[in-house]
């Protein structure tokens, strides 16, 4: 931050772990902000530990993964969102709060390509991040499906079908939310951004949270799991694989990153994860893109 006096070789050990965890964000495939000052985090894990069925570090950091999405339990829990009431409460329990997030006008701005220094192009890539994270019921992305516009919805698979049709994980490299890596880069746009306008609080909020001891779980999990970017859970012997973005690390990231642009939509992600037909799971691993038509396999999700 301007003003402030770096020296001596623990704070030049601290530099260097904060170039390091910028660096870890930008692979994240979530719509990451550079931050600028070292902060204890104000978000408290539990003691007890939770089974989630995930390994580290797809588990991430102990303590937190209690407040991921569980699995499906009924149909009626697929792609339901969480509610503004749990995104609260969530929030408040990894360090936020809607005094954090951007104000009306900042978000208005930032995803329209306003304010001071705004972009529209840049815009576009960070809307299109919070679309793909808030799939869920009432929030359908539609893509060219053989020349027709068709919808889905599969958040809490942590799958999304790309504008050309194509059925990926959203932190698949051609993803929105993994190329908008250039834009949160140290001294790109968005972190330049937010401090000409007026939103620096909002970043010294998010690094204090839970989200930065998760962002380096999160990339552990991604270096991991190459193209098709999928995870593994195991719980009472049953073996399943669900998308990298509902991995608990990458899942707590994200909704902070989304609580902080406006809590709404935070409130829209997935609330619980589902198991990706064995079919489909299948044929993304074995996809060297990690991407096949979802017209193949839209049926499995019907």
């Amino acid at each position: 931050m301007r003003g402030m006096r770096i020296s001596g070789p623990g704070h030049r050990r601290g530099a260097t772990l904060r170039r390091r965890t910028l660096s870890v964000l930008a692979l994240l495939g979530a719509c990451l902000f550079p931050l600028a000052t070292t902060q204890e985090a104000y978000g408290q894990p539990a003691t007890e530990t939770v089974d989630t069925g995930f390994a580290i570090p797809f588990a991430g950091a102990p303590g937190y993964e209690r407040l991921a999405p569980t699995q499906v339990t009924s149909p009626g829990q697929l792609n339901e969102p969480l509610g503004q009431q749990a995104a609260d409460e969530i929030a408040g329990q990894i360090g936020l709060g809607r005094a954090d997030a951007l104000s009306e006008q900042q978000y208005r701005d930032l995803v329209t390509g306003g304010g001071v220094g705004g972009s529209r192009d840049a815009a576009e890539v960070i809307e299109a991040c919070a679309r793909i994270l808030t799939n869920t019921n009432s929030r359908p992305l539609y893509s060219d499906i053989g020349g027709h516009p068709t919808p889905s919805v599969l958040a809490s698979y942590g799958l999304y079908v790309n504008t050309s049709g194509l059925l990926e994980s959203p932190a698949n490299a051609d993803a929105p939310t993994r190329q908008v890596n250039s834009l949160i880069a140290p001294g790109g746009y968005v972190g330049t951004w937010l401090r000409n306008n007026g939103a620096t609080h909002t970043l010294i909020a998010l690094y204090r949270s839970a989200y930065t001891v998760q962002a380096i779980y999160g990339f552990a999990s991604q270096q991991m799991s190459g193209a098709a970017q999928l995870v593994t859970n195991t719980k009472g012997g049953v073996r399943s694989e669900v998308g990298m973005s509902m991995a608990p690390p990458l899942w707590i990231v994200n909704f902070a990153l989304l609580y902080i642009l406006n809590p709404s939509l935070a409130a829209a992600m997935p609330a619980h994860w589902a198991p990706i037909p064995s079919a489909v799971a299948d044929a993304i691993q074995s996809s060297p893109t990690g991407q096949v038509p979802f017209r193949d396999y839209a049926s499995y999700f019907q």
